[in-house]
Protein backbone atom coordinates (compact mmCIF):
# COMPACT_ATOMS: atom_id res chain seq x y z
CA UNK A 1 0.00 0.00 0.00
CA UNK A 2 1.07 2.86 -0.56
CA UNK A 3 1.04 6.01 1.50
CA UNK A 4 -0.78 9.54 0.12
CA UNK A 5 0.31 12.60 1.84
CA UNK A 6 -1.27 15.69 1.88
CA UNK A 7 -0.50 19.30 2.52
CA UNK A 8 -1.74 22.10 4.29
CA UNK A 9 -0.49 25.60 4.11
CA UNK A 10 -0.70 28.53 6.81
CA UNK A 11 0.56 31.73 7.37
CA UNK A 12 0.68 33.19 10.94
CA UNK A 13 3.12 35.86 11.13
CA UNK A 14 6.88 35.06 11.24
CA UNK A 15 7.43 31.68 9.64
CA UNK A 16 10.23 30.19 12.11
CA UNK A 17 7.33 30.20 14.89
CA UNK A 18 4.76 28.15 13.06
CA UNK A 19 7.61 25.20 12.22
CA UNK A 20 7.95 23.64 15.81
CA UNK A 21 4.26 23.73 16.96
CA UNK A 22 3.54 21.17 13.60
CA UNK A 23 6.93 19.50 13.10
CA UNK A 24 7.37 16.71 16.03
CA UNK A 25 3.40 15.85 15.71
CA UNK A 26 2.59 11.96 14.73
CA UNK A 27 1.28 12.23 11.16
CA UNK A 28 3.31 15.25 9.79
CA UNK A 29 6.08 13.93 6.95
CA UNK A 30 7.64 17.76 6.83
CA UNK A 31 7.27 21.23 7.44
CA UNK A 32 9.06 24.40 5.05
CA UNK A 33 9.25 27.48 5.47
CA UNK A 34 8.18 29.57 2.75
CA UNK A 35 6.78 32.24 0.92
CA UNK A 36 3.22 32.37 -0.82
CA UNK A 37 -0.12 34.37 -2.28
CA UNK A 38 2.21 36.91 -4.29
CA UNK A 39 3.04 37.94 -7.84
CA UNK A 40 7.18 37.09 -7.92
CA UNK A 41 8.28 34.24 -8.79
CA UNK A 42 10.68 32.56 -6.50
CA UNK A 43 10.81 35.53 -4.13
CA UNK A 44 14.01 35.89 -1.83
CA UNK A 45 13.97 36.58 2.09
CA UNK A 46 15.05 40.06 1.47
CA UNK A 47 12.15 40.56 -1.31
CA UNK A 48 9.09 39.49 0.48
CA UNK A 49 10.56 41.62 3.59
CA UNK A 50 10.01 44.46 1.40
CA UNK A 51 6.44 44.05 1.37
CA UNK A 52 6.45 44.71 -2.74
CA UNK A 53 5.98 41.11 -3.48
CA UNK A 54 2.51 40.25 -2.31
CA UNK A 55 3.81 37.61 -0.76
CA UNK A 56 3.53 35.85 2.70
CA UNK A 57 5.56 33.98 5.30
CA UNK A 58 3.81 30.21 5.58
CA UNK A 59 4.21 26.88 6.15
CA UNK A 60 3.81 23.87 4.27
CA UNK A 61 3.01 21.09 6.28
CA UNK A 62 3.12 17.63 4.47
CA UNK A 63 1.20 15.21 6.42
CA UNK A 64 -0.31 11.69 6.66
CA UNK A 65 -3.90 12.86 6.63
CA UNK A 66 -4.66 8.57 7.86
CA UNK A 67 -3.03 9.62 11.31
CA UNK A 68 -4.00 13.71 11.41
CA UNK A 69 -6.49 15.23 9.81
CA UNK A 70 -6.62 18.54 8.26
CA UNK A 71 -9.43 19.54 10.42
CA UNK A 72 -6.95 19.01 13.46
CA UNK A 73 -4.08 20.92 11.41
CA UNK A 74 -6.46 23.74 11.02
CA UNK A 75 -7.73 23.86 14.97
CA UNK A 76 -4.53 23.69 15.68
CA UNK A 77 -3.48 26.85 13.75
CA UNK A 78 -5.98 28.44 15.52
CA UNK A 79 -3.84 29.01 18.39
CA UNK A 80 -0.70 29.13 17.21
CA UNK A 81 -2.23 32.72 16.21
CA UNK A 82 -4.22 35.88 17.06
CA UNK A 83 -7.12 35.42 14.12
CA UNK A 84 -7.97 39.35 15.41
CA UNK A 85 -4.93 40.86 13.63
CA UNK A 86 -4.93 41.24 10.42
CA UNK A 87 -2.23 43.26 10.12
CA UNK A 88 0.00 41.03 11.24
CA UNK A 89 0.94 39.09 14.12
CA UNK A 90 2.71 40.13 17.20
CA UNK A 91 5.90 41.84 16.86
CA UNK A 92 5.89 41.55 13.18
CA UNK A 93 3.65 43.80 11.02
CA UNK A 94 2.47 44.40 7.36
CA UNK A 95 1.04 42.29 4.55
CA UNK A 96 3.97 39.55 4.72
CA UNK A 97 2.60 38.49 8.16
CA UNK A 98 -0.93 38.30 8.12
CA UNK A 99 -2.78 35.27 9.18
CA UNK A 100 -4.34 33.29 6.18
CA UNK A 101 -5.13 29.77 5.92
CA UNK A 102 -4.19 28.76 2.31
CA UNK A 103 -6.64 25.89 0.85
CA UNK A 104 -6.12 23.64 -1.73
CA UNK A 105 -9.63 22.66 -2.60
CA UNK A 106 -13.08 22.91 -1.95
CA UNK A 107 -12.59 20.25 1.09
CA UNK A 108 -10.21 22.15 2.58
CA UNK A 109 -12.11 25.27 2.00
CA UNK A 110 -15.33 23.63 3.84
CA UNK A 111 -13.14 22.64 6.68
CA UNK A 112 -11.49 25.96 7.61
CA UNK A 113 -14.31 27.82 7.09
CA UNK A 114 -16.33 25.76 9.87
CA UNK A 115 -13.36 25.92 11.62
CA UNK A 116 -13.21 29.42 11.38
CA UNK A 117 -17.24 30.05 11.91
CA UNK A 118 -17.16 27.94 15.27
CA UNK A 119 -14.18 29.99 16.73
CA UNK A 120 -16.09 32.92 15.66
CA UNK A 121 -19.15 31.43 17.49
CA UNK A 122 -17.37 30.28 20.42
CA UNK A 123 -17.32 33.41 22.14
CA UNK A 124 -13.63 33.18 22.90
CA UNK A 125 -12.97 36.44 21.22
CA UNK A 126 -14.24 39.70 21.79
CA UNK A 127 -13.22 41.08 18.47
CA UNK A 128 -14.36 39.46 14.86
CA UNK A 129 -12.21 36.69 13.61
CA UNK A 130 -10.08 38.60 10.55
CA UNK A 131 -8.08 35.53 9.52
CA UNK A 132 -8.68 35.06 5.56
CA UNK A 133 -9.34 32.22 4.05
CA UNK A 134 -7.35 31.64 0.39
CA UNK A 135 -6.80 29.87 -2.32
CA UNK A 136 -3.78 28.18 -2.59
CA UNK A 137 -1.17 29.63 -4.91
CA UNK A 138 2.44 28.38 -6.07
CA UNK A 139 4.48 28.08 -2.69
CA UNK A 140 8.44 28.98 -2.26
CA UNK A 141 10.66 27.37 -0.18
CA UNK A 142 12.63 29.87 1.69
CA UNK A 143 16.07 30.08 2.11
CA UNK A 144 17.87 26.81 3.71
CA UNK A 145 18.95 29.02 6.78
CA UNK A 146 15.34 29.63 7.47
CA UNK A 147 14.47 26.36 7.48
CA UNK A 148 13.87 24.30 10.98
CA UNK A 149 14.97 27.48 12.40
CA UNK A 150 13.86 26.83 16.18
CA UNK A 151 16.03 24.07 15.76
CA UNK A 152 19.39 26.33 14.70
CA UNK A 153 18.99 28.98 16.88
CA UNK A 154 16.70 28.05 19.57
CA UNK A 155 17.57 31.67 21.97
CA UNK A 156 16.50 33.70 18.70
CA UNK A 157 13.11 31.60 18.32
CA UNK A 158 12.57 31.99 22.22
CA UNK A 159 12.44 36.20 21.62
CA UNK A 160 10.24 35.87 18.21
CA UNK A 161 8.04 33.95 20.04
CA UNK A 162 7.30 35.70 23.95
CA UNK A 163 4.55 37.83 22.86
CA UNK A 164 2.95 34.55 20.45
CA UNK A 165 3.30 32.77 24.01
CA UNK A 166 2.28 35.29 25.57
CA UNK A 167 -0.83 35.50 23.70
CA UNK A 168 -1.56 32.05 23.86
CA UNK A 169 -1.13 31.35 27.35
CA UNK A 170 -3.80 34.12 27.79
CA UNK A 171 -6.24 33.06 25.29
CA UNK A 172 -5.43 29.48 24.72
CA UNK A 173 -4.18 28.70 27.28
CA UNK A 174 -6.77 29.57 29.78
CA UNK A 175 -9.39 26.97 29.70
Amino acid sequence: MTQKFESAVFAGGCFWCMVQPFDSLPGIEKVRSGYTGGHTVNPTYEEVSSHTTGHTEAVKIVFDPQKLTYAELVSIYWEQTDPTDAMGQFQDRGDSYRPVIFVADDTQRQIAEKSRAALAASGRFDKPILTTIEDAKPFYEAEEYHQDFYKKDPTREALEMSQRLAFQQKNWHKD
